[in-house]
């Protein structure tokens, strides 16, 4: 099994401190990484570097504001090109306006985007601009796209892997023409989706799988799903994975999270919210993972999990902007176009809703019995009052005028 990387980068330390030898966290040292590319320079770039890491943006203006967050995203670029200098990844940037006749080339549409360049592959990164994430993404895609599995120990490792798709395989060797169809399928979903495989045959009966078999793992699934008539080739393996890529309890990632969040459902997300490391979230969870495994037959059920200890900068905007404590577990439907939301009571957090309950509640919503354009038509209604209000106001005061129009004759 290959190492997990992890890398924490972009604490901010006193100066007055000094770390201990073997903890000292990288600081951006100065010097200059991240390259404008051109099209003059364009093929000399590409022939130097193994991968590149390209950030697409706007032509930067004269607003202090959008030159002060265009500064700091390019420190990010550094530090990430500075911690992975020995790893011949190269860093540049592309400015939309001057560049356009390369980013036309480049298939460049998106201004704002970070797209990585690896061989023939363009791979656009859909998660969170921080150094750390972005690190850990880009190690984990210049590994091997399938993970070879040989011993039990690994085969335990694998198996404890609950909250992403994964799929394995069994195969005779690596020069066998469906292991390699096999690799060239992962390619497509490198890094966001994990591939195994096996030339073991005890590891192969470990997992119940056939020569040339393939099995896909959905999220917090207890049974896998075999991909039917093997062998297959690399077209029918990225089909398979592409028509069951929405799991019915999927995890916000901070590496994929825009792309989680674009894939709703017709407009919305069944948004759950609970800590695993805390005990009511953790029971909340498990709740959830039950619904889960009942519904996974249902294609209009997905939810997304969201622990909030993955996105501490979120969680005072969340709580802001859905009214809601995330200091225990919550579960809603949110509108992907405005953000409103509806969530279901739970008064205490000792008391949390059974799976029956949480079933009754997401049957609610997917009928439409339970929605966030009630708020709206309520709020439409207040304000419909509002003004017959005035008008009845308006009406008195004339009223009282011709009233007094009267007493005056």
């Amino acid at each position: 099994m290959k190492r997990t990387h992890l890398f924490i980068v972009g604490l901010y330390l006193l100066s007055s401190c000094q770390a201990e030898e073997g903890l000292n966290f990288p600081t951006y040292d100065g010097k200059d990484r991240v390259v404008s590319l051109t099209e003059k320079n364009f093929k000399q770039v590409l022939k130097k570097y193994s991968m590149l890491c390209l950030y697409y943006h706007e032509s930067v203006s004269s607003d202090k504001v959008a030159q002060k967050q265009f500064q700091l995203k390019e420190i990010v670029l550094e530090l990430v090109a500075q911690v992975l200098e020995h790893k011949a990844i190269g860093f540049v940037m592309v400015d939309a306006k001057k560049e356009a006749k390369l980013a036309k080339k480049l298939g460049f549409d998106e201004e704002g985007s970070l797209y990585i360049l690896k061989g023939d592959r363009t791979i656009e990164f859909d998660g969170e601009f921080a150094a750390d994430v972005l690190v850990e993404f880009l190690l984990d895609l210049i590994e091997d796209p399938v993970e070879i599995i040989n011993s039990k120990l690994e085969v335990q490792a694998f198996e404890r892997i609950e909250d992403q798709i994964k799929l394995i395989g069994f195969f005779k060797s690596e020069d066998s023409e469906y292991y390699k169809a096999f690799e060239e399928a992962a390619e497509h979903f490198q890094p966001y989706i994990k591939f195994f495989a096996t030339f073991d045959k005890g590891v192969g009966k470990k997992l119940s799988l056939k020569m040339n078999e393939v099995d896909f793992y959905e999220p917090f699934m207890d049974e896998s799903i075999t991909i039917p008539d093997k062998p297959y080739t690399e077209e029918e393996i990225v089909e398979f994975v592409k028509e069951h890529q929405r799991p019915t309890l999927r995890r916000l990632r901070p590496e994929d999270m825009f792309e989680t969040w674009e894939d709703d459902l017709n407009g919305i997300h069944i948004v759950a919210f609970a800590e695993r490391s805390d005990p009511d979230g953790y029971e909340f969870l498990e709740i959830l993972k039950q619904v889960a495994r009942d519904n996974t037959d249902n294609p209009d059920l997905s939810i997304v999990w969201i622990d909030p200890d993955d996105f501490p900068l979120l969680v005072a905007y969340w709580e802001k902007t859905f009214k809601i404590d995330l200091f225990k577990p919550q579960i809603g439907v949110v509108n992907v176009t405005d953000a409103d939301s509806v969530w279901m009571e739970i008064p205490d957090d000792d008391d949390l809703p059974t799976a029956e309950e949480l079933e009754d509640w997401i049957e609610d919503v997917l009928s439409g019995k339970i929605n966030t354009e009630d708020d709206d038509n309520e709020d439409g209604d207040d304000g419909d009052d509002d003004e017959n209000e005035d008008d009845d106001g308006n009406d008195s005061d004339e009223e009282s005028n011709d009233d007094s129009d009267d007493d005056d004759e």
